[in-house]
């Protein structure tokens, strides 16, 4: 695959109407995330056929383009093309219509995502850590409660501790609000005073607020509450600005807006954001329950159906609390070692078959990137969902190893995406016998999906040839038919 960025990207914002289409542009893991001013003027097929382009994803609001794991260079080339001074981050706001069910649910859908997967670094970076952390202990290398042992968790807990001024600043940019209020307004929730009050509450001591009680929440370790209050944050910011006179704005705003939401966010919207997401993590493991291992087929088989979509972000929340709740969560982690290894067994098919040596490099690649990292956008963008069969052969091998990973009772202590490097995650000090469930399921999804992909076959995708000028029509028409030939069926 062309490594030349420049050259990509700017066939990118071409594609995509020009650098004046470019409302505001983000990038996670893999994807460049781009708000257009006019989405109709964005040429599809030609972006799709980018060398560089994985795979193009549209919704209401964004236009997502999968580049792989080298992403941040393709933003920074893409930045480079933009005018002076665009802020990467503030987006017009969306066009009104007509409120629909979908207009809402795509809404909310866009909120969680857009938040949460600038935090997503951070997060695998302290899971790993913590999980270091784990395995040292485990191992003796350092005797119980020694301060190295304490630092590491410590270290590995910074991003979960204070997830929810995290949240808060992420979601600040994509709502267009204050960040520094978002942050300080979502640091009462965190404060070791308001924690030491939250936990008498719990223990029935009456706290209250201006003469309303106060619930008592915990609110480490969560996303809802902070995200929905920097929402209505918003909204308030909004209100302030237009009552307050001018000459009082330098002081009199900020102050309104916290005496405003402050206690709103601790009264009400932190309350409810809890209940949302304990309601979502309790439907979500009551399915678990009564399913079992069959549930955890079930989500093995559908996970690259909801990467396409971007629904897995969703997991998000549910799986950070399950884990903050019971330090380890039994579902959606364990599924997606089937579904990853799947993909990169798949794209190890693709490579042996091939006759394209560029499908070849590009499918080697994304299979390293599969198993190893368990980074699987570049698998199912490039390879498996641009060949139809594979990813086929994918869904069957996720739900099969799906199934092995949840009879073996498989569960994860953070939530890296899994791979061969992050493995260690499902390791249970307490069950060895977890170290042999997970290097079968790793085995087994790789073996399965790579020999149904085989099994299947698939449409290769021809060697562009180019025909000196002197060679006869009918030499052409034969060089064309041997081509045709190559399709792998």
């Amino acid at each position: 695959m062309s490594k030349n960025f420049a050259a990509i990207s700017q066939s990118i914002v071409a594609a995509i109407g020009g650098a004046e289409n470019v409302a505001a542009v983000t990038h996670c893991m893999t994807r460049l995330r781009f708000v257009l001013n006019d989405e109709s003027a964005v040429d599809t097929a030609t972006l799709k056929a980018i060398t560089g382009v994985m795979g193009v994803v549209r919704n209401e609001k964004q236009c997502q383009v999968i580049i792989g794991n080298n992403v941040s260079q393709a933003y920074a080339e893409v930045l480079k093309l933009l005018p002076d001074g665009f802020a990467a981050a503030s987006d017009d706001a969306p066009a009104k219509g007509k409120i629909t069910l979908k207009r809402i649910g795509s809404g909310i859908l866009d909120a969680l995502i857009g938040t949460m997967s600038p935090l997503i670094p951070a997060i695998i970076g302290g899971s790993m850590v913590k999980l270091l952390a784990m395995i040292l202990d485990m191992t003796g290398v350092f005797d119980k409660g020694a301060s190295t042992l304490i630092i590491l968790n410590t270290i590995g807990d910074g991003a979960f501790f204070f997830l929810p001024v995290m949240v808060a600043a992420s979601a600040a940019v994509k709502f267009k609000t204050n960040m520094s209020l978002a942050i300080a307004i979502a640091g009462i929730l965190v404060h070791p005073a308001f924690i030491d009050l939250m936990a008498k509450a719990a223990q029935g001591q009456k706290v209250e607020f201006i003469g309303i009680s106060v619930t008592a929440v915990k609110y480490t370790y969560t996303v809802i509450p902070a995200l929905c209050m920097t929402w209505l944050l918003s909204y308030i910011e909004k209100w302030v600005d237009r009552i307050t006179p001018v000459v009082t704005k330098n002081f009199l705003k900020p102050m309104l807006i916290m005496l405003i939401a402050a206690p709103i966010a601790i009264m009400l919207i932190g309350p409810l954001g809890i209940w949302i997401g304990t309601g979502i993590s309790a439907v979500v493991y009551t399915v678990h329950s009564y399913l079992g291992w069959l549930s955890v087929a079930i989500m093995g088989a559908a996970w690259p159906l909801l990467v396409m979509t971007g629904m897995h972000r969703v997991f998000t929340p549910t799986i950070i609390q399950t884990i903050a709740e019971t330090g380890k969560e039994g579902m959606v982690m364990p599924s997606e070692i089937g579904a990853n290894l799947s993909l990169g067994g798949s794209s190890l098919a693709v490579a042996w078959r091939t006759k394209n040596p560029e499908l070849r490099q590009t499918a080697l690649a994304a299979a390293a990137s599969a198993i190893v990292a368990g980074i699987s956008e570049p698998a199912l963008y490039g390879v498996a969902l641009r060949l139809k069969r594979p990813l086929i052969a994918c869904l069957i091998s996720g739900f099969i190893c799906g199934g092995v990973a949840g009879l073996g009772g498989l569960a994860s202590h953070s939530m890296a995406s899994p791979g061969l490097f992050t493995s260690v995650q499902f390791f249970d000090p307490s069950n060895p016998m977890s170290i042999v469930w997970v290097a079968g399921v790793m085995i087994l999804a790789v073996v399965i999906s790579f020999f149904t992909t085989l099994l299947l076959g698939f449409e290769d995708i021809p060697v562009e040839t180019v025909v000196p000028k002197n060679i006869a029509p009918e030499s052409t028409a034969s060089a064309a038919f041997a081509v045709s030939q190559s399709a792998v069926k």
